[in-house]
């Protein structure tokens, strides 16, 4: 079956006429029925019932239908998603990025969407945690490399491309800085400092309002990374953060304990679902092909 008997079949068993497939096909009916004709030669049976009044697929037509419909389908949006991405990722994408480690990764994956996409410009922002989600619902950025869990029905969030092992950072002379390794349960006692203008999830998620055994854990916000080190240094709370930490943020006055029963953090490309177009979608393409390069995440 070729396209062109592949598209005069589809046509003629959604319209159920032979003069309405050929306008939409811009051919004549005497050409679609000659089509249809020569594939069901090929096949060996009919494909339609046709009177002088209706038209109408056989058990047979209706079967090859419900096969091939589908496939042809996510063919034709492919096509048109290449066609629409070669066209349209001419232009400049603002790409934000949260922490040291996601800068270090964007510029990789920048690197490679400028490979395939030479007209793509590409300008590369910092954000800060605080109000997390803000530079994309204010399209400051079309693509935010921010961390997770985002779990927001305007937002559309890509693949995880870093994956940190969880740690603690306590003030340098805390005796927590003496252990091997805490747990949630040490969190009870002691100030835990979150981000302002989070959602509730992703603070939970990182920051559990209770410990296993029920003690509560008592959590106040800063505003940016630095500020929260700063404080930590200064002995006014912890905080938990992920194992890049310990390379990227290294300071006399804090100390970085492993964080054995907390989740690890996670880092994605997250932007506006409404805002999509051929350079977000290139994006995520060139982010794909990053991990793909890696066999997964970059991980700490």
């Amino acid at each position: 079956m070729d396209q062109q008997e592949l598209a005069a079949f589809l046509t003629l068993a959604e319209e159920l006429h032979f003069r309405r497939t050929a306008e939409r096909l811009h051919l004549t009916p005497g050409r679609v029925s000659q089509t249809i004709k020569k594939l069901e030669r090929c096949i060996g049976a009919p494909l339609f019932e046709r009177t002088s009044r209706s038209v109408r697929l056989t058990p047979l037509g209706e079967q090859l239908r419900t096969g091939v419909e589908p496939a042809h389908r996510r063919i034709r949006e492919e096509v048109e998603r290449a066609t629409a991405a070669a066209r349209g990722t001419t232009g400049t994408l603002d790409v934000g990025f949260v922490g040291a480690t996601a800068g270090r990764v964007l510029l990789d994956v920048v690197d490679r969407l400028r490979c395939c996409h030479p007209g793509c410009e590409v300008r590369i922002r910092e954000k800060q945690l605080g109000n997390l989600l803000w530079p994309l619902r204010s399209d400051e950025v079309d693509i935010l490399l921010t961390q997770f869990p985002v779990r927001e029905d305007d937002l559309t969030t890509g693949p995880v491309v870093i994956r940190e092992s969880p740690a603690l950072a306590v003030p340098a002379g805390h005796l927590l800085a003496q252990r091997a390794s805490v747990t949630t349960e040490d969190l009870a006692g002691t100030t835990v400092l979150s981000v302002t203008g989070a959602p509730d999830y992703w603070v939970d998620h990182l920051i559990p309002p209770h410990t296993p055994s029920g003690r509560a854990v008592h959590r106040t916000e800063t505003t940016t990374f630095q500020e929260t080190l700063a404080l930590v240094g200064a002995g006014r709370g912890v905080r938990p953060v992920g194992a890049a930490s310990c390379q990227y943020y290294a300071r006399p006055d804090v100390a970085y304990v492993p964080f054995t029963d907390a989740p690890p953090l996670e880092f994605g490309p997250v932007w506006r679902t409404s805002n999509e177009n051929a350079r977000v979608r290139a994006f995520a393409s060139a982010t794909r092909a990053f991990l793909d390069s890696r066999s997964g995440p970059v991980t700490f």
